[in-house]
């Protein structure tokens, strides 16, 4: 199997793509075959097929050893067992393996389009949170937030968690969320944190979580490095031809 050339990406991220792929699919539970194998099913280089493994392995996906040969990690397997279609499973999984940086953490005026997003009165405050979180690589996203505080007492800065993760813990059962998927262009402030230039493409995703109250409990402004991101989502069909719906399934 070929890759795609007309793809505007290099050849070792598409193999690393691949690969990931099939890690999250639970397919090399008794190893990866050997860099000669992989060369020759994708019909690249040494070269490539190295970088990509050399990827996987910084992840912390996969193991090499000499003579032993390739194997998922812990952490890949959890890839596979993880229910994905949860909101707080795709949260962990997006954030597997990432270390956190606390940039910002303390109550400010909710500005109107807070306001708006957490349906809230006028001259209320929230809890607002900024995160940079980075894989091994480098960093990946940055991820501010913003919490009513009737439900911010539950949050700690000094925990790596999701902050959804910890309002769970308090007692707060998310029911839904909305999202929102866009494109963004980096300002200074945010540029230098994420290690690109001034203007460079970023994929910005908003995103309001609901209690089972249907009140807002969360509302997250995320802007991620696309070439260390990934939103990948599945489709079905559902129900019969008199109502016949669209279920997703996604995958951070």
């Amino acid at each position: 199997m070929s890759l795609n050339t007309s793809l505007p990406m290099p050849k070792h991220h598409q193999v690393y793509l691949l690969l990931l792929e099939k890690l999250r699919n639970g397919a090399f539970a008794d190893g990866l075959p050997s860099e000669h194998a992989l060369m020759a099913q994708y019909q690249v280089a040494r070269v490539t097929v190295r970088k990509a493994l050399a990827r996987l392995a910084e992840e912390g996906l996969i193991e090499r050893r000499p003579r032993l040969g390739t194997r998922p990690t812990a952490n890949s397997m959890s890839l596979a067992d993880m229910k994905l279609a949860g909101l707080l499973g795709n949260l962990l999984q997006a954030n597997l393996n990432l270390k956190v940086q606390v940039l910002l953490y303390k109550q400010v005026p909710a500005s109107n389009v807070v306001r708006a997003a957490l349906n809230l009165a006028e001259e209320v405050g929230v809890l607002k949170s900024v995160r940079l979180r980075s894989n091994a690589v480098g960093p990946v996203s940055h991820v501010t937030t913003f919490t009513p505080l009737e439900f911010a007492r539950a949050i700690k800065p000094d925990r790596a968690e999701p902050l959804l993760v910890q309002l769970r813990e308090s007692g707060v059962e998310v029911g839904r969320a909305k999202q929102r998927i866009s494109a963004h262009l980096a300002d200074a402030p945010v540029a230098p944190l994420l290690g690109i230039e001034v203007g460079s493409a970023l994929l910005a995703v908003s995103r309001i979580f609901f209690n089972k109250q249907e009140q807002p409990v969360q509302f997250d402004i995320g802007l991620y490095r696309p070439d260390r991101y990934q939103y990948e989502m599945e489709l079905s069909d559902h129900g019969d031809l008199k109502t016949k719906v669209w279920i997703c399934q996604a995958f951070s």
